[in-house]
This record gives C-alpha cells, sequence and structure tokens, in this order.
C-alpha cells in the first residue's frame, strides 16, 4: 500500500480536459515534485487532491482510503495540508490570528489553538511576528505565514503550491530550507514549484506534466534530461 497515490485521474471542466488519467505514487517521507509549464494542469491537480474541485473520474487514495466526494474540510482533517500560489491572509487579523485560525481545524479551545499557532510559528521562524498584521507583512513571510497556517492544520501530508514564487534568492535559501527541516519533522510532501533548482535540490521524485497528462517521472536527473520535457519547456528546435 502506497502512502498517497492517484489512480487515472481525470478531471473535465465541459468539453477541456484539465487532467487527464494521471497516476502517480508518493511514499511516505518523501518530497515529490510535480513539475510541468503553465496551465499543464499542476494546481487543478492539488484542487482535485484536496476537494476544491469534484473528481471526473479516478480515484485519489491516502493511506489506503479514498477520498473521492470527501469535502475539503474533512480531506484536511484526514491529514492532508496545503498552501495556495496566490496567498490571501486574513488581512485585518495578526500573524497569531491568522493561523490559530487554522489550527481551529484540530480543536474548539482557543488556547490550545493558540498553543499550536505559536509552536508553528516558532518552527516557521515567525515568532518575531505574531503581533503584525498579516497585511503588512513582505512577501517572503506572507509565504512563510501560508506555510505556517498549513502546517497548524497538523497534515501527514503537505501540499506547496509555488511557495518560492516572487522571493529573493536569499528568501529562495531559507524556504528551501524550511521545506527540508518540515520533511525531518515527519510530513510528507508534494511540491509544485517553477524554480528548476529548487526542485531539483529538494525532491527524490519528480512528475512532469504537460496538457494535463504525464510526461515522465522518475528522478531529478531523469526528468531535467528527459528530451519531452526539454521541449514541453522550451518548445521543438
Amino acid at each position: 500500500m502506497h502512502f498517497f497515490e492517484t489512480r487515472r485521474l481525470t478531471k473535465a471542466f465541459g468539453g477541456l480536459i484539465a487532467v487527464n488519467d494521471v497516476n502517480f505514487q508518493v511514499e511516505e517521507g518523501e518530497i515529490y515534485g510535480l513539475i510541468g509549464p503553465n496551465g499543464s494542469g499542476k494546481t487543478t491537480l492539488f484542487n482535485l487532491v484536496t476537494g476544491f474541485h469534484p473528481i471526473t473520474s479516478g480515484a485519489v487514495r491516502f493511506q489506503g482510503k479514498e477520498l473521492n466526494g470527501l469535502p475539503t474540510w474533512k480531506i484536511c482533517k484526514e491529514g492532508i495540508g496545503r498552501t495556495f500560489q496566490i496567498v490571501k491572509p486574513l488581512r485585518r487579523m495578526t500573524v497569531l490570528e491568522n493561523v490559530m485560525a487554522a489550527a481551529f481545524c484540530r480543536t474548539s479551545k482557543t488556547s490550545i489553538a493558540r498553543d499550536k499557532a505559536l509552536e508553528v510559528l516558532h518552527f516557521c521562524e515567525l515568532d518575531q511576528k505574531t503581533d503584525f498584521a498579516a497585511s503588512g507583512l513582505t512577501i517572503g513571510d506572507r509565504k512563510r505565514m501560508e506555510i505556517a497556517r498549513a502546517l497548524a492544520t497538523g497534515p501527514k501530508l503537505l501540499l506547496l503550491d509555488e511557495t518560492m514564487a516572487g522571493l529573493t534568492p536569499q528568501e529562495q535559501y531559507e524556504g528551501v530550507e524550511l521545506i527540508k527541516k518540515i520533511r525531518k519533522s515527519g510530513i510528507t510532501i508534494i511540491i509544485v514549484e517553477h524554480i528548476m533548482h529548487v526542485i531539483m535540490n529538494l525532491c527524490d521524485r519528480i512528475l512532469c506534466i504537460n496538457y494535463g497528462q504525464e510526461i515522465v517521472k522518475g528522478s531529478p536527473n531523469e526528468v531535467a534530461n528527459n528530451q519531452a520535457v526539454i521541449e514541453a519547456y522550451l518548445g521543438k528546435e
């Protein structure tokens, strides 16, 4: 039994097939990369896994349980957390309050949610900014707070959607170190990212898709040197 897997996962929006018969498996403790050109179906795939879009056909299984048809909040309670490509904090709340809101996924007690939020903010090195307004954060800190919110839900599997986009080289380095620390804490990760040196340095295995279909999956070296992957990103010679 695989820790996580998709089986012939397909999503159609009318006549448009956004994800087409995608199969992949992730083992516990891995960092698994999902790459492809813009519009290739990566975020749609995340939306299928987490229940934001209903699945047209196929299946998503997590720790042996099929997730098809479950609402988003139940999938979160099963242990799958995620970040979003476009970060939308609760702008009028503080950093602490934003993360507490996510922590209420596991408790109804304010004191427990606060303790969990403080623990996660310390882990993400944001504990000096707990009382900052979320609207005043830099892009780098917003991205870090987005990860903190996902961690506050208590995930066993974390889906990261372009957490490095818009960051400076130094912030990218710090982001990579944070992701390594998350894996070390026992959380399995699937990451969507366009910055190739991040993907190649982090991932154990990678799946590349284009037009919603698999091109190739394998080790970072195998994927980076695959001619079909190169053509998908750069075009034919």
